[in-house]
C-alpha cells in the first residue's frame, strides 16, 4: 500500500472517531438536558415575558397556604402587568406583597391591580417581598416535586409553568419568606 493511501486511510480513521466522539457527547449533553431535574431546566415564556425558575417551598403537613417565586424579565419596548395566578393545587391563587403598615408591623397583602413589570426590566418575586400566594391548599407542595400553575398577564396573556418544590426552609438564589408557611 502506498504512503498516499495510508495516510489518507489513517486520516479518515481519525476524522470517523472524531465524529463519532463528538456525537456521543452531544448525545449525552442532550441526554444531560433532557433529565435535567427542574432547578436547572426552569423557563417559560409568555410574549416578551421571560418566567426564570418558578419555585416553592414544601410546606407542613395541614397548611393551607404555599408561596410561589420567580423571576420576571421581560424583553420587550412596552410594560406588562402579573395580574393573577391559579393552580390545580390550591382553591385560589393571588399576587401578594409584604409591607410595612404605619405602626411598623409587617403585613402581607394582595397587590391591587397585579405587579408592573418594566420594558427591558426584571421583577423578582421573592420572600418578604412580592410573591404569589396559593391558598387553601388542595394538594401539598412536596420537596424534590413539581406542580402547575397558570400565570396571567395584561398583555402576554396566560402562559403554564411549573414549579419546582425545594426543601421547607429551603431558598435557592433567594433569602428567608418572612414565616408565613409558603
Amino acid at each position: 500500500m502506498s504512503t498516499f493511501l495510508r495516510a489518507s486511510a489513517l486520516d479518515f480513521a481519525r476524522r470517523t472517531h472524531l465524529a463519532g466522539v463528538l456525537t456521543a457527547t452531544a448525545l449525552s449533553f442532550a441526554a444531560l438536558l433532557a433529565s435535567a431535574p427542574p432547578s436547572l431546566a426552569h423557563d417559560f415564556k409568555a410574549g416578551d415575558i421571560v418566567i426564570d425558575h418558578p419555585w416553592s417551598r414544601q410546606t407542613p403537613e395541614g397548611a393551607k397556604v404555599a408561596g410561589g417565586f420567580l423571576v420576571l424579565n421581560n424583553t420587550g419596548t412596552e410594560a406588562d402587568r402579573l395580574i393573577g395566578v391559579s393552580s390545580p393545587i390550591s382553591m385560589k391563587g393571588e399576587v401578594h406583597e409584604m409591607a410595612v403598615d404605619d405602626k411598623g408591623v409587617m403585613t402581607m397583602r394582595p397587590v391591587e391591580g397585579g405587579i408592573e413589570v418594566p420594558a427591558g426590566g426584571s421583577v423578582e418575586l421573592k420572600p418578604g417581598s412580592y410573591h404569589l400566594m396559593f391558598m387553601g391548599l388542595t394538594a401539598r407542595p412536596v420537596e424534590g416535586e413539581t406542580f402547575e400553575a397558570t400565570l396571567e398577564f395584561e398583555k402576554a396573556g396566560k402562559v403554564d409553568v411549573e414549579f419546582a418544590v425545594e426543601a421547607m426552609g429551603g431558598a435557592p438564589k433567594h433569602e428567608g419568606h418572612g414565616g408565613h408557611g409558603g
